[in-house]
């Protein structure tokens, strides 16, 4: 199941003795973080505790902090000067209607947003901040130890902590589970402590973008000691600089992955010389220049690959993808399969999201993207046919088509150990299969020719972007907006994807019908921004399948979304 549609169109921030957390590995440029405390409800005797944590943090991490109750604070001009806002549990409805527009409009214009523990039990109803927390709070249990997941080990808040983290502070329910809207970077384990509600996904620390603007949230922090704790004020630290745009982290919702490598080495295999050791759910090189690669399975030319990795100084690494068995010879991937390259300051075909030898990265975008050496950072390899898309902490950075006859993007994926000069380290290497896909030319598109919610003007199917053209739609029209996609008689629609690239759509709809004219709704969504939607086990009948924007945020006057159809 591979690709047959891919457009884009528009319209839709103690006591003095208390440990400190390790300053950043390299300074941040300084920036103003803005501490908001404000109770209506429930008053939690943590918040001075915080205060002063979050400024000893500051002092320590190039951040100057103001800290305030006073939602006066919260106007256009003033909120300007700071990269970041932290609701510091914060209760009840702390902003009037004037200062909740300002602060939505700092946000989706850029500004940063981090939410400790009951910052969830605020502004139930104001609609926009719901979306901003990602969920509200429901209810808790009494303190007590509890064990957490930590599901995401590259995020600046939660790369320093292991793979179960156990801690006693107060442990939240909440009223929804975010996982739809938010990449989930912890998660609760209910059978360590009593009184959850949520089941086996019970999230505790998340993160997200709202439309140029980033959000993290994290359920610790009831307690006075747990701004004592260092592992706690890392966590801090690594929200406020993500959201400051100090740290960069693909906060993309993330489903339907399978994981190949998160601790285990089983099926994996090493080809030449060097190896990789394996400790703390981490593999590390030595040596090379070898290739350890997956040996357990070949993936067609319909996956995502995603795999964390990390850099020591200046060195030299690579994600290989579409290559036969290598046996004892990691030429064979270098001969007939593709690097993903990991070597920032390596010429422009052989740097760091280079497709090695074969096309540059788009150097702005992967230098906008990029953490430096000693920090974390995230590949998605999307291949869809001979297509081959490389994001970085969640932006796209490059865009290849494959035409040697020689090469094919099915086979095996594997990573470099370069040489004893150079150390990487690589973790959570995990799949998703997307499956085949039929001719392109099966499909037909159809949209508005001018601004008017009308569905008319069907475009033939030689208007249709397949699935290695790079055509965009970017144009504004009247709500509603929609894409309909008719994939003939022959296929039936097996997958629908919609990724936000900028999202200032506030409701949208995926319908689809068999015959073209009587319809059912897939997905409804009434306040969705940003993220990934995935839909897949549709009626084995679908043929055609439309997504409307039935409403567009304000004050903005478009979005840019990908929509992308699988049939077979």
């Amino acid at each position: 199941m591979r690709r047959l549609l891919s457009g884009v169109s528009a319209a839709l921030a103690l006591a003095a003795s208390v440990l400190h957390a390790a300053p950043a590995l390299a300074a941040d440029a300084p920036y103003d973080v803005l501490v908001f405390s404000k109770t209506a409800g429930f008053r939690h005797d943590a918040i001075p505790a915080g205060i002063q944590a979050i400024q000893q943090l500051g002092a320590a991490n190039s951040f100057t902090v103001t800290a305030t109750e006073d939602a006066a604070a919260f106007t256009t001009g003033n909120l300007a000067q700071y990269e970041a806002v932290v609701f510091l549990n914060t209760t009840g409805d702390v902003l009037n209607a004037a200062q909740q527009t300002a602060f939505e409009s700092y946000v989706r214009g850029g500004g940063g947003y981090v939410g400790v523990h009951a910052a969830a039990d605020t502004e139930y109803d104001w609609s926009f901040y719901g979306q901003l927390v990602g969920a509200y709070f429901a209810s808790h249990p009494a303190i007590q130890q509890a064990g957490s997941r930590t599901e995401n080990r590259a995020h600046p808040a939660t790369a320093h902590l292991p793979q179960t983290w156990t801690r006693t502070d107060e442990l939240y329910n909440y009223r929804t589970n975010p996982r739809s809207t938010a990449r989930v970077l912890a998660t609760l384990t209910e059978s360590t402590y009593s009184g959850g509600s949520m089941g086996s996904d019970h999230p505790i620390t998340w993160c997200k973008t709202i439309d140029a603007g980033r959000s993290f949230y994290t359920g610790f922090g009831h307690t006075q000691a747990s701004y004592g704790e260092t592992a706690f004020r890392s966590q801090l630290l690594g929200g406020i600089r993500y959201a400051a745009k100090r740290a960069k982290a693909d906060c993309r919702p993330e489903t339907g992955y399978t994981a190949i490598y998160d601790g285990a080495t089983a099926g994996w295999s090493q080809s030449g010389p060097g190896s990789f050791t394996n400790s703390d759910a981490t593999l590390t090189s030595v040596g090379g220049m070898g290739l350890y690669w997956y040996s357990a399975k070949q993936y067609a030319a319909g996956y995502s690959l995603k795999a964390d990795w990390r850099v020591t100084g200046d060195s030299n690494s690579g994600v290989f993808v579409g290559f036969p068995n290598p046996g004892g010879d990691p030429n064979v991937a270098v001969n007939q399969g593709y690097e993903i390259q990991i070597d920032a300051t390596d010429s422009a075909d052989r740097t760091t999201g280079s497709i090695y030898s074969f096309k540059s990265a788009d150097i702005a975008a992967r230098d906008a993207a990029l953490n430096p050496p000693g920090e974390w950072n995230t590949f998605e390899i999307l291949v869809e046919g001979q297509r081959l898309r490389v994001y970085l902490n969640g932006s796209l950075i490059n865009d290849f088509t494959n035409t040697d006859p020689n090469r094919n993007l099915d086979g095996y994926v594997g990573l470099q150990n370069h040489s004893s000069a150079d150390q990487v380290a690589f973790r959570n290497v995990r799949v998703k299969e997307l499956g085949s896909q039929p001719p392109a030319a099966n499909l037909a598109l159809n949209r508005p020719a001018t601004a008017s919610s009308t569905e008319s003007a069907a475009y033939p199917a030689s208007y249709a972007v397949d699935a290695s053209a790079s055509t965009r739609w970017s144009s504004a029209f009247a709500d509603p907006q929609w894409i309909q996609v008719d994939l003939g008689a022959t296929y039936t629609v097996t997958r629908v994807r919609l990724v936000w690239e900028a999202a200032y759509a506030t409701a949208y709809q995926i319908q689809t019908s068999a015959n073209g004219s009587s319809w059912s709704t897939a997905r409804s969504v009434t306040g969705g921004n940003g993220g990934e939607d995935d839909i897949t086990g549709l009626s084995s009948s679908t043929r055609y399948v439309r997504m409307y924007g039935t409403a567009r945020g304000t004050p903005y006057g478009y979005s840019l979304f990908t929509f992308e159809v699988y049939g077979g």
